[in-house]
């Protein structure tokens, strides 16, 4: 039998990337299941971009990301080096990098809706393939003239173009994916891109050009401005590429996904009107929403600290004693926290929701801040900006991570451009205004714990800088918060525990699988081989959709067939069990050993009735309050040897490709076994799984005997 090509909108991804038992392992099956549980959070990453990556679209945009992205900083620097090269003067040169980065910037600080309007108003693919025809264009223009005047109207006109580009790409990247999960995974590979891996690839390439001069002893003016034309005409190239790449082989960008808006006024937000409309509908929804008055709020508490932080540091970096050298310490150490706030903030993801996360972040950066104010040593002074940057790459990715998950796909183009271009015009006014606050505070040196200590401009502005962030965090916290039963400060001890966030003192099981007959096996002999072998209560659940008395009696008598009220009807049980049996069973200590929890009927419901996984997923998040087993045992069974349902030999393997892609997604919680062979045999494997990912996640409250 040959497979069939995967359901559309989730590729296939195989069969499971490692799994417990199975013929063509070599490994027996503990040392399997133990090595997949020890790489853990490593391996999480890895899983989710790859998972990621292998959806074409995202790859090739991403591949366009890095041709862009290396346009971009090889402009910076070939554009520096022209005006440099332009003029003698000492003066006009020191202020060459400054006036290339500031006449870039200028058309986000003046334009600041426009790129969101056309994201939102046009094909998101053709505004992006004329951005970058126009950057072709402009740079190749000023590569020929020459004239430095022209090079700061060009420059001007290529952010114009990035203006218009930038939004575009980040409100199609979500429509692009297969899952809302996979968006902060996307976003977390768009800034390695940009700020990692295109950084080092335009550094390099710059160097090894212009180096040409100095290999070859070519020192005069004209071969110097030959070299850095040269590097205009290779960015100029790399536009050119791109859009013919988004132009001819990512069609998807054009692609328009509707998702339930974050405002409370059920009405699409408006695109059909003229640009004033629009922008005074973006206006209405910020308004309105608070998720997305809160992340605004909290953005600016979060850049105005940001932009103080950098305009005082050289002089702040005096006030340590700790030297020039300092200054360069304060901003390595300021970029490792960054990164690894932006690498950390999907696991604190799963330890506390998003709004929540958001707020909390921008509250500790404000603290934080305080400390930095405060600091009287270089050492404190590194330390709590490392802290600093922490909590703002967690901050950035979280925020962008929600307007790629919560804003719907009609606006979403305007609030990205809101968004980064606030953070710019709060970035650069708190950089202006910081040295003029800085300047009014004459600098003296005084003596604390008897170490010599220079106060001066930067403390209290440093201080002030501090306190707004916190405020704007504790504001935007209040905002974006949907459940006020827990308190900030329980939020802040999960989200620093190393412990997982649970709901409840208990633990879920779940088996997930193709079959009813397969799940309800394991499922009843995993229940039974835990009563014999644990101290703990053991309650076992069956999934409501598959002979629950009460779905039957509800759909006949009130006469539903259609696939929809099948499904409104299932989660209303599912809800119903959840809340009566579940719940207070994991509140009480006990295991819980779910057949079929909300996997595998969200599978075989977006297979058989064709509805949409996304709708399908927010349906059961909202029966069952969010609530997922802190251990998913997938079945991973050869569909070819599984009887065709109803006729249609391809809907196992359609499900099957499914149930693989959630897990490839979620490594950390899932745990695949081979689901093929007699029904002791998949019981010894799946016990093999369990006993192994709970001793490798110390759940050491569930002890368990010894395999009898």
């Amino acid at each position: 039998m040959t497979r069939p090509d995967p359901l559309p909108g989730y590729p296939g991804t195989g069969r499971a990337a490692w799994k417990v038992g199975g013929g063509l392992n070599t490994e027996s099956s503990a040392d399997t299941a133990a090595s997949t549980v020890e790489s853990g959070a490593d391996a999480s990453m890895a899983h989710r971009a790859r998972s990621v990556l292998s959806i074409r679209p995202f790859r090739r945009l991403w591949g366009v990301t890095y041709l862009c992205s290396v346009g971009d900083w090889l402009a910076l620097l070939a554009l520096t080096g022209l005006v440099t090269q332009a003029t003698e003067d000492y003066k006009a040169q020191s202020f060459a990098f400054a006036g290339v980065v500031l006449t870039q910037l200028l058309p986000g600080l003046l334009f600041a809706p426009l790129g969101g309007l056309f994201a939102d108003r046009f094909d998101r693919r053709k505004v992006m393939v004329c951005a970058d025809v126009g950057r072709f264009g402009l740079l190749l223009s000023i590569a020929i003239v020459g004239s430095p005047l022209w090079l700061f109207i060009g420059n001007f006109l290529v952010g114009c173009c990035a203006l218009l580009w930038i939004p575009s790409k980040d409100a199609a990247v979500p429509n692009l994916l297969r899952r809302p999960d996979q968006v902060e995974t996307a976003n977390q590979l768009g800034m390695v891109m940009t700020y990692g891996i295109a950084v080092i690839s335009a550094g390099g390439l710059y160097a090894a050009i212009t180096g040409i001069n100095t290999n070859f002893s070519l020192q005069s003016a004209a071969s110097e401005a030959g070299a850095t034309r040269l590097v205009l005409f290779i960015v100029a190239a790399l536009y050119l590429a791109s859009a013919v790449t988004i132009a001819t082989r990512i069609p998807e960008l054009s692609r328009r996904v509707s998702t339930a808006p974050v405002a409370p006024d059920p009405d699409k937000p408006d695109t059909s009107g003229g640009f004033g409309a629009m922008v005074r509908d973006a206006a209405r929804f910020v308004r309105t929403s608070p998720l997305v008055r809160g992340l605004l709020i909290g953005m600016i508490g979060a850049f105005v600290a940001a932009g103080a932080l950098v305009g005082s540091s050289q002089v702040y970096a005096t006030s340590v004693l700790g030297g020039q050298a300092s200054f360069g310490l304060l901003f390595v150490a300021l970029f490792i926290g960054l990164a690894t706030g932006m690498g950390g903030a999907p696991k604190l993801a799963r330890k506390l929701p998003r709004n929540r996360l958001f707020g909390i972040a921008i509250v500790t950066a404000g603290l934080d801040l305080l400390l930095v104010a405060l600091s009287p040593h270089l050492v404190v002074s590194l330390i709590t900006v490392a802290i600093l940057g922490m909590c703002a790459g967690a901050a950035f990715l979280t925020g962008v991570t929600i307007i790629g998950t919560e804003v719907d796909d009609s606006i979403r183009g305007r609030i990205n451009a809101i968004y980064q271009s606030l953070m710019k015009i709060i970035f650069a006014g708190g950089m202006a205004l910081t040295p003029v606050l800085v300047g009014l505070v004459a600098p003296h040196s005084i003596t604390l714990f008897g170490r010599s200590m220079i106060v001066d401009g930067t403390r209290p502005v440093l201080l002030g800088a501090g306190l707004l962030a916190t405020v704007m965090g504790v504001l935007a916290y209040r905002q974006m918060d949907d459940r006020r039963s827990e308190t900030i400060m329980s939020d802040l001890r999960a989200a620093i525990s190393r412990k997982p966030r649970r709901r409840a003192s208990g633990l879920l099981i779940a088996i997930e699988g193709n079959t009813h007959i397969d799940t309800s096996t394991q499922a009843t002999l995993l229940a039974e081989w835990l009563r014999g072998n644990s101290g703990t209560e053991v309650l076992l659940a069956a999934d409501p959709a598959l002979d629950d008395v009460r779905l039957r009696t509800v759909l006949t008598g009130a006469g539903l067939n259609s696939a929809r009220a099948h499904a409104l009807v299932a989660a209303a049980v599912r809800a119903d069990l959840v809340e009566r049996e579940i719940q207070p069973a994991l509140d009480r200590g006990a295991v819980v050993v779910m057949e079929r929890f909300v996997d595998s009927p969200l599978a075989h419901l977006s297979v058989a009735a064709g509805l949409d996984p996304t709708e399908l997923e927010g349906l059961a998040d909202w029966a069952t309050e969010r609530l997922r087993p802190d251990i998913t045992v997938l079945l991973d069974r050869d569909p070819a040897t599984l009887t065709p349902r109803a006729g249609n030999a391809e809907h196992h393997w359609h499900v099957q490709s499914v149930l693989t892609d959630m897990a490839a997604a979620d490594p950390d919680r899932y745990v695949v076994v081979d689901g093929d062979g007699s029904a002791t045999d998949v019981h010894d494997r799946v016990l093999i799984a369990v006993r192994t990912t709970m001793a490798g996640r110390r759940l050491t409250e569930f002890a368990l005997t010894e395999a009898r």
